[in-house]
């Protein structure tokens, strides 16, 4: 009989403490967190590759009449150089720095260098002869852009991103150089190293950071499609048709005076890696 009023009491005694348990306030669950989606900024540094296509974009014609002077041709012969398409493959590289303003969204400005090959072709521009030329000689025009064989830029960026894309304007200073006449070796005279400007503009497009193209595990990877008008002025220097001798393969007369500019567009792709903020 104590036996059993022992256990009533106990239990009578654990139902109350689970009651009286069960009427305190319950401890607040943590709020959950939440952690913030980084906002994409195109403030960084940069390089990469590009390669593209160049262009003739001068509006002057370069055809002319040259009048062969004795004893290099029988009197009277004249050597009537047409235009031919100067064109080719452009490709290189570039470094650069952008610095956005606000993430997101907002202005972006930059500075980009970059070293381009160039082959506009290794034929001159052929001529007819009106009359004869004496033996050991030829007539060649070193006035077409084939003379260039590399050209670069240093460039101010200024453009506007809409999160991963950036549309922008782009220029700055622009040099070349290249052999004058690559059919006898390049003429110390007419292998100058030219200097000018360049303008343009592009759009640029950001991919995400685990881009199979993210070989050097940068920030971004970026893809861009850009279009430049370089101008190179070639000066006064005596740039028009030559006689050259084929034996050395020097000069022996020119015409006075040749294109002062060296005008071309370039359209390319290009893939850059950038390093900083993400």
């Amino acid at each position: 009989m104590i036996k059993k009023l022992l256990l009533a009491s106990a239990a009578t005694a654990l139902t109350t403490v689970a009651a009286s348990a069960a009427d305190l306030p319950r401890r607040a669950a943590p709020p959950p967190v939440f952690a913030p989606v980084p906002v994409f900024t195109w403030t960084g540094a940069y390089f990469g590759i590009n390669a593209g296509y160049a262009f003739d974009a001068s509006s002057r014609n370069t055809g002319s009449a040259f009048g062969v002077p004795a004893p290099f041709a029988a009197p009277g012969t004249i050597a009537v150089f047409r235009n031919r398409s100067q064109d080719g493959f452009s490709g290189g590289g570039q470094v650069g720095y952008n610095f956005q303003f606000t993430p997101g969204s907002g202005v972006v400005v930059g500075i980009e260098a970059d070293a381009q090959y160039l082959d506009f072709g290794r034929n001159r521009n052929s001529a007819f002869i009106a009359g004869g030329l004496a033996p050991g000689y030829y007539v060649t025009d070193p006035r077409g852009l084939s003379s260039l064989d590399f050209f670069g830029t240093v460039r101010g960026r200024l453009g506007y991103a809409f999160d991963r894309t950036l549309v922008y304007g782009t220029g700055g200073f622009a040099y070349g150089s290249g052999s004058a006449d690559r059919s006898f070796g390049g003429y110390a005279g007419n292998d100058s190293f030219r200097t000018g400007y360049a303008v343009g503009g592009g759009i640029e497009y950001a991919l995400p950071t685990d881009s199979f193209l993210n070989f050097f595990r940068s920030s971004a990877v970026t893809l861009k499609v850009e279009g430049l008008y370089v101008n190179l002025d070639r000066g006064t220097r005596n740039q028009g048709a030559l006689v050259v001798n084929a034996a050395n393969l020097l000069p022996v007369a020119f015409s006075p005076v040749g294109r002062r500019d060296d005008e071309f567009a370039v359209v390319r792709a290009g893939l850059n890696y950038k390093f900083g903020s993400y």
